[in-house]
């Protein structure tokens, strides 16, 4: 770290997030009301430190789930219903089909659909209510709403259940979203009252599905901070992360929310040391409207957010109980040198970075942002396998995760105040670099790995040729550019400029399939997207769909190729 950095990170204390916490733990912040008093509460502590804040109010289509239970042979099983689920206050009864399934092993799939060939299974289904294993997740649900289920029961891994949310939706829908908000009832049971059910189903029984849900618009505050640079004001580095949570939601969100309280303070307090400006937002929404608060808040600001936002941190379950370790953080290609730096100089550890999921609060891979982060430290796996711990979105890895039990002794203070040094570290760096620190290079590295990959999966059925092309030659343009910033040919500014520039094309190839400014769904998008058919044409090939994946494939290839040719004549355009 140079002088700068030390002075900022050795400011950061752990009293005035830990007393945050602490207080979070008191009170739940599902509803919207609840959440609106911990947005105050941060408001207020800010304001005690001469922090500036906004408090923006958007209206919020939010989804809050109540009571819900299972009824089967006379006996009630306890049940949680996912936001999104239908209201079946008068109970909805129906003959009980299991469909088998594996629990997730990882954050992907967790949210991810559960089987790969559905035509075995659609007539088992239709009409009928499904049991199967996982959290009651978007994949889940919506693969068995397809089908003609009338209801879905997730199985849970363990002796608890999970909260979660069941829609497919990224944030409040628009008009071309309503379509596939659910429209079946929804419940997770835990794994030993699933193994019951299964037995039920096993024998042709039927089961009673009763959930009580309220749904609608509701006002919701969203507070953020603006710390304006001296240097380069309107660009910004942006920090964010969710306030609500499921109970009280200590390791999931209240370590977080405390960590950028924490880094606006410093920051606050040495602003004449940043270069460019630092912008962070708690996000209401998040578990109750599948990330609604930062969807409205990257559609309220795209356009300042693509001409202005450098990159974009998400905080997420930071400084959790034995969490010691930095294995699969987010981060995009371009990101990883820098997280690898940052982890090293302030935990001593190594950072093990993978591809950012189709989770948490990334909204805003269809503006074309730069990304790290999302969840933080973890717990080594020898440690959860020793525990017997499954897979789960959060909490250090913590089982706590989305449940009651993720109370006060989920959080530890030396590995928040560890922590919050690490996020302050990224956004610090970020700010004050004279050179992005972002390198399209390990991107195109990336790119020419994903295509090989897929080329080995197509065989001669496929020529990804123009795509390998493509890549190598925006590589040879990426390697000039670089050599001649760090030679000096090309000023700082400039390429500031044209690093940025490429996050606007090169993230939405990489992350998303829908056109920039539209969201999503909250299913997993896999690598270069447009072209990942060609993985698949095994697949296609047995159900007789080459052809139309083949056309697919034209299609991908083309918007690939151009995208990538798109960015090579920008480099040259603006550097010539």
């Amino acid at each position: 770290m140079n002088e700068t950095e030390s002075a900022i990170i050795g400011a950061a204390k752990i009293d005035e997030p830990w007393a945050l916490v602490e207080s979070f733990a008191t009170f739940k912040r599902e509803h919207p009301d609840d959440v609106n008093r911990g947005m105050d509460e941060v408001v207020e502590r800010l304001r005690k430190h001469g922090v500036e804040v906004t408090v923006h109010e958007p209206q919020l289509y939010l989804s809050l789930p109540g009571a819900a239970r299972v009824e089967a042979d006379g006996v009630t099983f306890r049940a949680k219903p996912p936001a999104y689920s239908v209201d079946a206050r008068g109970g909805l009864t129906g003959e009980l089909v299991y469909i088998g399934a594996n629990q997730a092993d990882d954050i992907d799939t967790i949210f991810d659909k559960k089987l790969d060939d559905t035509g075995t299974v659609a007539e088992r289904v239709n009409g009928k209510i499904v049991i199967s294993e996982g959290y009651a997740s978007p994949g889940l649900v919506a693969q068995f709403e397809e089908l003609g289920a009338i209801g879905v029961i997730g199985i849970n891994p363990g002796v608890d259940i999970h909260w979660g949310i069941c829609t497919s939706v990224w944030g409040t829908p628009d008009l071309d979203d309503l379509p596939r908000k659910p429209t079946v009832v929804s419940v997770a049971v835990n794994n030993p009252d699933g193994q019951k059910l299964i037995e039920i189903a096993k024998q042709g029984g039927t089961v009673t599905l009763f959930t009580e849900m309220e749904e609608g618009w509701f006002a919701s505050k969203l507070p953020e901070v603006f710390i304006k640079g001296s240097e380069e004001p309107e660009k910004y580095v942006f920090l964010h992360g969710h306030l609500d949570s499921w109970d009280v939601g200590v390791g999931d969100n209240a370590v977080g929310d405390a960590t950028m309280l924490e880094i606006a303070r410093i920051l606050w307090a040495n602003r004449d040391k940043l270069k460019r400006s630092v912008r962070i937002a708690w996000w209401p929404g998040h578990s109750t409207g599948r990330y609604a608060g930062s969807t409205w808040f990257a559609d309220e600001f795209a356009l300042d957010l693509d001409e202005n936002c450098v990159v974009q941190i998400n905080c997420d379950s930071p400084g959790c109980r034995w969490a010691s370790e930095f294995i699969n953080l987010s981060s995009m290609s371009e990101s990883d040198a820098l997280v690898g730096d940052i982890v090293k100089e302030i935990s001593g550890k190594t950072a093990e970075c993978e591809r950012p999921h189709r989770a948490g609060d990334y909204s805003f891979n269809n503006i074309g942002i730069s990304s790290f982060f999302m969840l933080s430290s973890t717990m080594p796996t020898a440690l959860r396998e020793e525990k017997g711990y499954y897979a789960v979105g959060g909490c250090g890895a913590n089982i706590a995760w989305h449940t009651e039990n993720d109370t006060l002794e989920i959080a530890d203070p030396d590995n928040l105040l560890r922590d919050i040094k690490i996020y302050a570290l990224g956004v610090v760096r970020v700010a004050n670099a004279e050179t992005l620190p972002f390198d399209w290079r390990a991107t195109a590295d990336e790119f020419a790995a994903t295509v090989e990959a897929y080329q080995n999966a197509a065989g001669s059925r496929f020529d990804l040729g123009p795509s390998k092309d493509a890549v190598a030659s925006l590589k040879g343009t990426l390697d000039k550019f670089y050599a001649d910033v760090a030679s000096g040919q090309i000023p700082a500014r400039l390429a500031n400029q044209v690093i940025q520039d490429l996050a606007r094309i090169l993230v939405p190839i990489n992350f998303t399939r829908e056109v920039r400014f539209r969201h999503d769904p909250a299913l997993t998008v896999p690598p270069l997207p447009a072209i990942h058919p060609a993985s698949e044409l095994d697949f296609h090939e047995k159900n007789g769909t080459f052809g139309f994946a083949r056309t697919q494939l034209v299609r991908g290839q083309n918007r690939l190729v151009a995208a990538l040719r798109q960015a090579e004549r920008h480099v040259e355009l603006l550097t010539a």
